[in-house]
C-alpha cells in the first residue's frame, strides 16, 4: 500500500505529525563502487521511531531513543552486491516513550511534530568501534573495581598504553592496542566466581503511553532487529516475555499480533525459536496486573497463553516471567503449579518505597503450600546495558549470596521496546570470563533456573504476597476500567454457566467456544499491567471501555441464547396458566432474595424469590416475608430500618448511627462513630501521579459534611425499604446514594453514583466497628488472605492502602463486619475501621 502512494521530496531537518501520524519516506541510495570491501550502513536519525523496509519485508528497526540508528547494508561491500537499491522508511510520529508534553508520564501532546535529523550513507569503522568499546570496558574496570583491587590498576595501565600505542591517523597501530585489551580480558576467573546468565530482553508494554495499535508496531520494530542481532551473533538469545525488556521472554497476545500483521518476521522468529535463541516465556495471554483479576481471569490468562505457545512452538511454557507489575497475588503459585508452571521471575519488588526486600532467590509460598523456585535479578532491572557496573552491582547486591551462585541478567532497552543492541552484546563478550569481574555466560531462562534448582537446598522461602509498596493508588485509579473489568468478569461466568447447562440439557445446543474465546481474550487484553491499574493515557482508556461495551452485548447475546435453550418450554406462553417470572442463579448456592420484575401492566414489581444453587426457578406467587421490612422517620429527620434480621439507624447525612445483629443485639458501630462516613483527601503523589497515593495522604483527610438533599424515604417498606440523600464533594463533585434494606436480608445496600469533577482528590468510604481483631481478611483470587490492622513494623505500615476484591473482613470471636463491592479494589483496615477507596 505504502509503495503504491505518490512521494514528495523530503529534506533532512524537515519535521512531520502530527502525534500518532504515519509517514512513509522512500529512499533511494547509490553506494560508490570506490567503497569496495568497506561496511556500508544507511544512518536515519528522527525523533520518532522508525522501520526499514526491503523488498516488502521489515528488516530493521530505528529508534534514536533505543540506540538503533543504523542498518546494516553490507559488512564488506563485493561487486556482485547491489549498489543501487531502493529501501522504504516508516516513521511513526511517537517516540519511544509516547509523546508526553513536558514530560514522559504527562497526557500526549497531540500536536507534536517529529524531525528528520540526519539521512546519510556511510562508511563504518569497525576497527575504531571495537578500540572504542575496549577502552570503556577497561577504563570502567579502573573507575569501579577500586584501589584496593590490583585488577583496577591492571586495567589503568593496559587503557594508557593503548592510548600511547594508538594513532589515530595510522589505522595499523590499532591491532596492536587491541592485544593490549585482549590480554586484560583473557586472564581468567577462579572457579568460584559468580556467574551471571547475560539474557537478551524487550519488555514492550502492550498499551501505556501509545495505544494498542502502537504496540503491533514497538513488536515488529524490535524483534526483527533482534533476528538482524542473531544473523550477526549466533550466541545471542532472547527472552521474549511481553512487554519491555530486550531479548527473551515473548507474551502470546504480542506474538499473535506480529503472526497477523507480519507473517514473514514471524517465519524468521518460529525459525529461531527452532534454533533455541528467540525463546517464548511468560505463560500468559500477556503481562497482567497481579492483584486485581479474578482467579478465573488468571486461570485464563494461563490457559490461553500456554495454549498458545504450545501451539505455535510446541511447548508450554516453564517460567512464569512477569518483570513490571504493581505487586503479586499470593494465590499466584497455586495457580502457577496448576499450569504446569514451577519458576517464577520478577523485579519489580526492588521498587519498594518503604522496606528492602530480604532475597534474589527463594521458594514463593502460595496460600495453600504451592512452592516456586523464584528468582529477581539482582541488578534490579530488566533493562541493563551490559556495563561494568551493572555486573558488579549484579553480585554485590545478591542478597542470597553463599546459598546459590548464579543470577540473571537481562539487558536491552525496555517499556516501549527496543531489546539489545549490538554494542550491549559486544560488553558481555569482553568479560565473559576476566578476572576481576564476575564471568559471564549467553544463558537461557531454562539454564538459569535448572542451576538454581541445584543449588536450591538452602533458600529461604517466602509465605504470601509479595506486596509492592508503591503504586497503591493503581487499585482505584480509572474507576470505570475498574468496574468494567468486574462486569465482564461476572457477564462471561454466567455465559459459560448457561451454555454448559443448556448443553448438558439440550445435546443440539451449540457451545458458543470460538466466541467465548474472543471475548475472554479481549478482557485478558484489557488486564494489561497498565491498562487495568489504569496507568495509561486516555487513548488506551477509551480502547479499553470500547472492549468492555464489546464483550458486555455479546455477551448478554450470548446467555440469551442459551437461556432460550435452556428454558425453552418454560419461555412459551401457556394460556391456560397465570403469568410467571424465570428467575436464575448462576452461583453454586441457594439463594432467597427480592428482585424487581415488570408486572402485567409494565409497572416495575418487586417479588421474593428462591432459587436453586447453579439453576432457575419459575416464579408465579412470590413467597412472603416472615417480617416485612419496616421504615421509620424519626422526630430529628433520622430513618429506622429493620427486618428482623438487622435493624439499622442513619442520621440525615446517611450516616450509619447503629447497625444491629437483632437475634445478638449486637451494635456493630462503634459508639459515638458514623458509619458509611466520605472522607475526602489530598492526592499529591511525589511523582508517579495515576500510580500513587503516598502515606502523607492520611493526614488529610476531611470528612464530606455538605449535605445537597438530607435523607429521605424513597421505599416505605414491606419487600424492600430504602432512603436516599445527596452530598456535594469538594469544590464541585456530587454524590448520591440509596440505602436499601431488602426483607430476609442480612445486609444492606449502598448504591452510590459519584459525579466526579475532583483533580488530586482522593475519596473513600468508612465504616468504624466495633470488633476487635489485630488482622483483617481480604477476598483475593481463590481464597483470602489476612493483613495487619496494627502497624507495629514498617512492613505492617507500608500496607496503609492494599487491594481486595469483593469483600473484605473484621471478625473476632462470634461475630464480625464484612464490606463487600461489585467493582472497587482500593480498600483499608486500620484499627477497627474498614475502609473502602471509591
Amino acid at each position: 500500500e505504502a509503495v503504491g502512494q505518490e512521494f514528495k521530496l523530503a529534506q533532512v531537518g524537515d519535521s512531520f505529525g502530527p502525534t500518532w501520524e504515519t509517514c512513509w519516506f522512500k529512499v533511494e541510495l547509490s553506494i560508490p563502487p570506490a567503497w569496495a570491501g568497506q561496511e556500508v550502513h544507511f544512518v536515519w536519525e528522527s525523533d520518532g521511531e522508525a522501520m526499514v523496509w526491503r523488498d516488502a519485508q521489515p528488516v530493521q528497526g530505528l529508534t534514536k531513543e533505543g540506540e538503533k540508528t543504523s542498518y546494516i547494508l553490507t559488512s564488506s561491500l563485493k561487486e556482485s552486491e547491489p549498489h543501487s537499491l531502493t529501501l522504504y522508511v516508516e516513521l511513526a510520529c511517537n517516540g519511544l516513550f509516547g509523546a508526553g508534553k513536558g514530560s514522559m508520564i504527562t497526557p500526549p501532546d497531540p500536536d507534536r511534530r517529529f524531525t528528520l535529523s540526519k539521512a546519510e550513507l556511510v562508511i563504518f569503522n569497525r576497527d575504531v568501534y571495537e578500540l572504542l568499546v575496549d577502552l570503556e570496558i577497561l577504563l570502567d574496570m579502573a573507575k569501579l573495581l577500586g584501589e584496593e583491587n590490583q585488577r583496577s590498576f591492571q586495567a589503568l595501565y593496559a587503557a594508557n598504553q593503548m592510548v600511547n600505542m594508538c594513532d589515530v591517523t595510522d589505522p595499523s597501530t590499532f591491532p596492536a592496542a587491541r592485544d593490549l585489551a585482549a590480554a586484560i580480558f583473557r586472564q581468567r576467573n577462579g572457579e568460584s566466581q559468580h556467574t551471571i546468565h547475560a539474557i537478551g530482553h524487550c519488555h514492550i508494554d502492550s498499551a501505556w503511553l501509545w495505544p494498542y495499535d502502537e504496540t503491533i508496531r514497538k513488536c515488529a520494530r524490535s524483534w526483527v532487529t533482534v533476528v538482524r542481532l542473531m544473523e550477526r551473533n549466533p550466541e545471542l538469545t532472547f527472552a521474549c516475555s511481553q512487554l519491555r525488556l530486550v531479548s527473551l521472554l515473548w507474551q502470546a497476545q504480542q506474538f499473535e499480533w506480529v503472526r497477523s500483521w507480519y507473517p514473514g518476521l514471524y517465519a524468521q522468529i518460529r525459525d529461531f525459536v527452532a534454533k533455541g535463541q528467540f525463546i517464548p516465556v511468560g505463560g500468559t495471554w500477556v503481562e497482567m496486573d497481579g492483584n486485581l483479576p479474578s482467579g478465573e481471569s488468571m486461570v485464563r490468562q494461563f490457559l490461553q497463553g500456554q495454549r498458545f505457545f504450545q501451539e505455535q512452538f510446541g511447548r508450554i511454557c516453564l517460567e512464569f516471567w512477569l518483570p513490571d507489575t504493581f505487586g503479586y497475588s499470593a494465590q499466584l503459585p497455586q495457580l502457577m503449579r496448576g499450569c504446569g508452571i514451577r519458576r517464577f521471575l520478577t523485579q519489580k519488588l526492588s521498587w519498594n518505597l518503604v522496606n528492602t526486600f530480604p532475597h534474589h532467590t527463594f521458594f514463593w509460598e502460595g496460600i495453600d503450600g504451592s512452592r516456586v523456585l523464584t528468582h529477581f535479578p539482582p541488578g534490579d532491572s530488566y533493562g541493563m546495558q551490559g556495563r561494568v557496573e551493572e555486573m558488579l552491582k549484579t553480585v554485590k547486591n545478591n542478597k542470597d549470596k553463599g546459598r546459590v551462585n548464579h543470577s540473571a541478567f537481562l539487558f536491552g532497552f525496555g517499556d516501549g521496546g527496543g531489546g539489545p543492541t549490538q554494542q550491549m552484546l559486544d560488553r558481555i563478550k569482553r568479560m565473559s570470563d576476566t578476572d576481576g569481574l564476575p564471568r559471564v555466560q549467553f544463558s537461557t531462562p531454562d539454564l538459569l533456573f535448572s542451576v538454581l534448582e541445584k543449588e536450591s537446598s538452602q533458600l529461604c522461602t517466602w509465605v504470601g504476597e509479595l506486596f509492592l509498596e508503591l503504586h497503591n493508588g493503581t487499585y482505584t485509579t480509572q474507576a470505570q476500567i475498574k468496574k468494567g473489568n468486574r462486569e465482564c468478569e461476572r457477564i462471561l461466568h454466567d455465559v459459560e454457566v448457561l451454555s454448559t447447562l443448556a448443553l448438558a440439557w439440550d445435546s443440539t445446543f451449540q457451545y458458543p467456544a470460538s466466541q467465548l474465546q474472543r471475548l475472554w481474550r479481549l478482557l485478558l487484553l484489557n488486564q494489561f499491567h497498565d491498562v487495568l491499574p489504569g496507568s495509561c493515557i486516555q487513548l488506551v482508556v477509551e480502547d479499553a471501555l470500547q472492549y468492555y461495551a464489546e464483550i458486555c452485548s455479546a455477551g448478554a447475546q450470548l446467555k440469551e441464547e442459551a437461556v432460550k435453550s435452556l428454558c425453552r418450554e418454560l419461555l412459551q406462553p401457556n394460556p391456560g396458566s397465570s403469568s410467571s417470572t424465570l428467575v436464575l442463579n448462576t452461583l453454586p448456592w441457594e439463594r432467597t432474595e427480592v428482585i424487581s420484575r415488570t408486572g402485567p401492566a409494565g409497572a416495575e414489581t418487586l417479588a421474593l424469590v428462591t432459587v436453586p444453587s447453579m439453576g432457575y426457578a419459575s416464579v408465579r406467587e412470590p413467597l412472603l416475608p416472615p417480617q416485612p421490612v419496616s421504615v421509620r422517620k424519626q422526630e430529628d429527620g433520622s430513618i429506622t430500618m429493620d427486618n428482623g434480621v438487622i435493624s439499622v439507624c442513619l442520621d440525615t447525612m446517611g450516616r450509619l448511627t447503629s447497625l444491629r445483629l437483632v437475634d445478638s443485639q449486637r451494635e456493630s458501630v462503634s459508639y459515638g462513630c458514623y458509619a458509611n462516613q466520605f472522607a475526602l483527601f489530598d492526592d499529591v503523589p511525589l511523582y508517579w501521579d495515576a500510580w500513587d497515593v503516598m502515606d502523607y495522604h492520611l493526614e488529610t483527610r476531611k470528612p464530606v459534611t455538605m449535605l445537597l438533599k438530607p435523607l429521605e424515604v424513597t421505599l416505605a417498606g414491606g419487600l424492600r425499604g430504602s432512603a436516599s440523600f445527596s452530598l456535594q464533594i469538594g469544590e464541585s463533585s456530587t454524590l448520591t446514594q440509596e440505602i436499601i434494606l431488602d426483607a430476609m436480608c442480612p445486609y444492606l445496600h449502598f448504591l452510590t453514583q459519584v459525579e466526579w469533577k475532583e483533580a488530586h482528590k482522593f475519596l473513600k468510604v468508612e465504616f468504624p466497628v466495633q470488633v476487635r481483631s489485630t488482622n483483617a481478611t481480604y477476598e483475593i483470587q481463590f481464597g483470602h488472605l489476612q493483613r495487619p490492622t496494627h502497624w507495629n513494623t514498617s512492613w505492617d505500615w507500608a500496607r496503609f492502602e492494599v487491594w481486595a476484591h469483593k469483600w473484605m473482613d473484621l471478625s473476632e470471636h462470634g461475630f464480625g463486619v464484612a464490606l463487600l463491592n461489585d467493582c472497587k479494589y482500593g480498600a483499608s483496615a486500620h484499627g477497627n475501621v474498614l475502609s473502602l477507596s471509591l
